[in-house]
C-alpha cells in the first residue's frame, strides 16, 4: 500500500491560504510546487517553499527553512535553525551548520562547509571546498 503524506495548511497573515504536504521521510512541510528526492530526509520541523529542490540524500535539520527557489545537491547537510534565502544553490556534499542566516542569490559550492551561527551575505559565492568559519560573508 503507498504511504500518503498528511496534507497542511496555513493562512498567511494576507489572507492567503498555504499550502504544504509531510515528506515521507522525516515529516517536513514541503510545498507540493517543491522537489524533493524521496532519500533526502527533511526533520519535522523544516519548511520548503515552493520552487525549491532537495537532492537525493541530503538532510535538512529541525526548524531550517529552505526559501523559495533554493536548490540543495545531492548528499549535502542543512543543519538545525537554517534559513537559506530565495534562488540559492547549495552543491553537493556541501554543508551548512546549525543557527546559519545565508542570504537571498548565494552559491555554496561542492564540498564547501559554512560553519554555525554564521552569515552569508546575498550575492555571496563560497568557492567549491571552502571552508567559512568567521565573520560575515
Amino acid at each position: 500500500m503507498a504511504r500518503v503524506a498528511a496534507r497542511v495548511e496555513f493562512e498567511a497573515d494576507n489572507g492567503r491560504v498555504i499550502k504544504y504536504v509531510r515528506h515521507t521521510n522525516g515529516g517536513g512541510l514541503v510545498s507540493p510546487q517543491a522537489k524533493v528526492d524521496g532519500d533526502a530526509y527533511v526533520a519535522a520541523t523544516a519548511y520548503v517553499e515552493a520552487g525549491a529542490t532537495v537532492g537525493a540524500r541530503a538532510r535538512v535539520g529541525s526548524g531550517s527553512w529552505l526559501d523559495e527557489g533554493v536548490v540543495v545537491g545531492s548528499d549535502a547537510l542543512i543543519g538545525n535553525n537554517v534559513h537559506l534565502g530565495p534562488a540559492t544553490r547549495v552543491g553537493n556534499r556541501a554543508q551548512v551548520g546549525a543557527n546559519a542566516r545565508v542570504g537571498s542569490s548565494v552559491v555554496i559550492g561542492q564540498g564547501a562547509r559554512v560553519e554555525a551561527d554564521q552569515i552569508v551575505a546575498d550575492g555571496t559565492s563560497v568557492a567549491t571546498g571552502a571552508h567559512r568559519a568567521s565573520g560575515r560573508a
